[in-house]
C-alpha cells in the first residue's frame, strides 16, 4: 500500500478545530485511512472525491504522481457542496 502525504487546506483545518474531541478523532481516523476507505465517491464534473463520515463530508483531491492527498473542505452534509 503506497503511503500518501496528507495536506489540509485552511477551511478544512478550521472545521476540524471547531469540533468536539470524539468527532475530531473520528474524522482524523477516516482521513488517515485514505485513499482506501469506505463510502468514497468521485464528484461529477470535478476532480474531487467525497468521503462520508457520519453527517460530515470530506472533499479531497488525490495526486498519485507525487503521492499527496489534499483535503479541500470538511463540512456538514448540506453545506459542503455549496462552494463547488
Amino acid at each position: 500500500m503506497p503511503i500518501y502525504k496528507i495536506i489540509f487546506e485552511k477551511a478544512a483545518q478550521k472545521f476540524l478545530d471547531k469540533q468536539d474531541r470524539p468527532k475530531r478523532i473520528r474524522l482524523y481516523r477516516a482521513i488517515y485511512r485514505l485513499p482506501d476507505g469506505t463510502d468514497i465517491k468521485k464528484l461529477k464534473g470535478h476532480d474531487l472525491y467525497r468521503l462520508r463520515v457520519g453527517d460530515c463530508r470530506v472533499l479531497y483531491r488525490i495526486d498519485n504522481g507525487v503521492k499527496i492527498i489534499t483535503i479541500e473542505n470538511i463540512d456538514n452534509r448540506g453545506d459542503v457542496y455549496k462552494a463547488y
